[in-house]
């Protein structure tokens, strides 16, 4: 840890040193109980573990916006939706922060991943991609999503869209 907070002149104590930190730790942590996970620092890794893990018939996917805006507002489900992968085998990437690309990527069976069209007030249209998280009984019960959903692990599966930016989803084909 000393050498990366003098590589980057980074102090202790500082926001950015707890930023480091906090990076450092999720990569080094052991995943929950049928997880594999990596982080990696390019594309290259990136993909090398994706293929290792899915094989060579694979998609990548990720949150597609038609026009950018920075107003909030309401978006509905179009027509569409699809499940992609096959048999829940995916690979989630994250983007981490971090002095440099960092990218914290995970693989379980118990995960389904979805195209959702989403049509906002204004016209807009976001090709959303949703993760189901189908098994949490291995999660921490603190997560904020049971917190939000108001239940313990492993009692519901828990679903969100992935941001816009920085996540990326490989699916096998």
């Amino acid at each position: 840890m000393e050498n990366i907070l003098h590589k980057f002149s980074i102090k202790k104590g500082s926001k950015e040193y707890e930023i480091v930190k906090n990076t450092i730790n999720d990569c080094e942590e052991k995943g929950i109980k049928g997880e594999e996970k990596l982080c990696v620092t390019s594309l290259e890794s990136m993909v090398d573990f994706a293929i290792s893990k899915l094989g060579k018939n694979v998609e990548v996917v990720s949150t597609e916006v038609k026009k950018e805006s920075n107003e909030l507002q309401q978006y509905v489900i179009g027509k569409g939706v699809k499940k992609l992968g096959d048999k829940n085998k995916t690979i989630v990437c994250h983007k981490e922060n971090y002095p440099y690309a960092v990218f914290f990527c995970h693989k379980t069976d118990t995960t389904k991943v979805y195209s959702v069209p989403l049509e906002g007030v204004d016209g807009n249209r976001v090709k959303a991609v949703a993760v189901c998280h189908t098994d949490t009984s291995q999660w921490n019960p603190k997560h904020l999503a049971f917190q939000v959903l108001k239940v313990q692990p492993g009692i519901v599966p828990v679903c969100h869209f992935l941001p816009l930016d920085d996540h990326v989803v490989w699916v096998s084909k």
